[in-house]
């Protein structure tokens, strides 16, 4: 009967994105995820404009500009961006807390933040947004060859010698992915210098559990079982948590001690199933006598850094600052 053919869901994240028996893909309006809440101010003096850097597959992405025009020499260090979202769901453009928590950024570095768009999974599964993210600095080390013929904010202002990279969730998974790929050559900078990263609430998983994930907070998103759906859509088809882009000490994974990493700021929220994840990022890496900073947030949830306002996203932005300019006085 053909009814016993028609293709059936399979994954079904919150009907956001439905995932069918024959790889096509349904999507609803992610809205949905994230409750109701009062719009949020621009921040005064920020300036914001969308540039595309590929233009075969038409992303984006979003350029603040801080109020303060000039920095050191005249000009202002380079943030790069990845949003979270699984690699499934979320934008570079995403509106309300996450669109004011990169103005708040942006001005209080201050830095160019560059809010960088990457294909989604499941219609293109990993490692299509860390190619992208790879696209993405080839378009940067363009940008960096012009000079004057750069994107005009760029050029009057972006010092690209001073470039960090950063993200939060799956974005800070991907920030990570793209660093090991430049420390290891595989992306060509030119005159980019990549000078640290900066995980927030990072993205990563692994087969056995960690102690955060078998014992988990109560009332937080994301969930274990979010999670492990997550990365069923996002990985290649078959591959489990111990994928070398989920698990980055797992047991197919490349090591990372002789790669030259710069340092790293890893934010890590207590209240997060993965916790756990995140303190074994920093921990294996200080014992491969890498520069690791860790901040720890009491209290805090999963992606804190983009879901609202409070004290600790003050705090945050402090310890952003800090570390950006030991990273500048490190480098130079």
């Amino acid at each position: 009967m053909a009814g016993d053919t028609a293709p059936h869901v399979v994954e079904d994240f919150f009907g956001v994105v439905q995932l069918l028996s024959d790889g096509s893909v349904v999507r609803g309006e992610e809205a949905a995820l994230t409750p109701a809440a009062e719009p949020f101010p621009d921040v005064p003096g920020v300036q914001w404009m969308d540039v595309v850097y590929d233009a075969a597959r038409g992303l984006k992405v979003r350029v603040y500009r801080p109020p303060v025009a000039a920095g050191e020499g005249g000009r202002l260090p380079v943030l790069v961006y990845f949003h979270g979202g699984g690699y499934c769901v979320g934008a570079h453009d995403e509106p309300g807390s996450h669109h004011y928590a990169l103005q708040r950024l942006a001005a209080g570095l201050p830095s160019f933040l560059l809010s960088v768009q990457y294909r989604l999974a499941p219609e293109h599964r990993l490692p299509a947004a860390i190619d992208d993210g790879a696209t993405f600095f080839s378009w940067l080390r363009e940008q960096a060859a012009l000079g004057a013929a750069a994107e005009p904010w760029l050029a009057e202002s972006a010092d690209f010698a001073r470039t960090f990279v950063s993200g939060v969730s799956a974005g800070a998974n991907l920030a990570h992915h793209i660093v090991v790929r430049i420390a290891s050559g595989q992306v060509e900078l030119g005159p980019v210098r990549v000078a640290g990263y900066i995980l927030l609430s990072a993205f990563f998983g692994s087969v056995e559990r960690t102690a955060t994930e078998s014992d988990p907070p109560v009332d937080v998103s994301p969930t274990v079982a979010m999670c492990d759906q997550l990365w069923r859509m996002a990985l290649p088809a078959g591959a489990t948590r111990d994928h070398p882009l989920a698990n980055p000490f797992g047991p197919d994974s490349p090591s990372l001690e002789p790669l030259p990493l710069p340092p790293v700021l890893v934010v890590a929220p207590e209240r997060d199933v993965l916790h756990g994840h995140v303190l074994r990022y920093a921990a294996r890496l200080k014992e491969m006598r890498k520069a690791v900073e860790l901040a720890v947030f009491k209290g805090e949830q999963h992606a804190f850094s983009v879901r609202g306002w409070g004290e600790a996203n003050e705090e945050l932005i402090g310890i952003l600052k800090r570390f950006v300019c030991t990273a500048i006085d490190v480098n130079w």
